[in-house]
């Protein structure tokens, strides 16, 4: 299976994660949720959510999939940022990304991300706009707002990482993280540093939990 985006940062097991991880990670202070007041330490890694207005399910719809794709490709290209993880759901996503030292402005690439994938793909939009989204001349293919967490450590990050991968197992869309196409489990898998079969322990492993 094709990963459907090139993560940079990658979960190898115990002894490779923890040297993959150590020039693009520091330890954090306590994580705070995501509110009118949003944390910003530049350099730091987040783990994001990411939802669809009323939750529509169309993120995996293939124009919003090469949407996606080239949202961050232009995000990336004007502001700069590692990729650790990617999941993208029916009708939301989960990421991790890493900034530039002396940067902490996640929101505007993401901005542009939602800005660019809600104005080529406003045909997929089956929700009504509410009226006071019409009032803002808002297109509602996104929630407005996004929940960020800042990494703490590198055991805070494999449990992300974890999560994001098992996502589409939890939500009960496939009963194998590597039955789900849209993940960049795939390219890890590909490059060795996780198994196909990761997260199907018979022991009952519940992953990203």
């Amino acid at each position: 299976v094709t990963c459907w985006l090139e993560p940079e940062i990658v979960r190898a097991d115990s002894a490779r994660y923890a040297a993959a991880v150590a020039c693009a990670v520091r330890t954090m202070g306590p994580p705070r949720m995501a509110s009118f007041r949003r944390s910003t330490t530049p350099g730091a890694t987040w783990f994001f959510t990411v939802a669809t207005y009323q939750r529509q399910p169309i993120l995996t719809h293939p124009d919003a999939l090469a949407s996606l794709r080239e949202a961050t490709r232009l995000a990336r290209t004007r502001y700069p940022f590692r990729i650790g993880s990617w999941v993208v759901l029916h009708d939301h996503m989960h990421a991790i990304w890493t900034l530039p030292l002396d940067d902490a402005g996640y929101a505007r690439r993401w901005a542009l991300i939602k800005r660019h994938t809600a104005q080529t793909c406003r045909h997929l939009i089956t929700s009504p706009l509410a009226s006071s989204l019409r009032r803002r001349q808002e297109i509602g293919f996104w929630q407005r707002r996004f929940w960020e967490h800042q990494i703490r450590d590198d055991r805070d990050l494999a449990s992300h990482m974890d999560y994001i991968h098992y996502n589409p197992v939890k939500h009960g869309l496939v009963e194998r993280a590597c039955d789900w196409p849209h993940s960049t489990f795939h390219r890890q898998v590909a490059k060795g540093l996780l198994p196909r079969n990761w997260g199907n322990d018979p022991g009952g492993r519940r992953c990203g939990e």
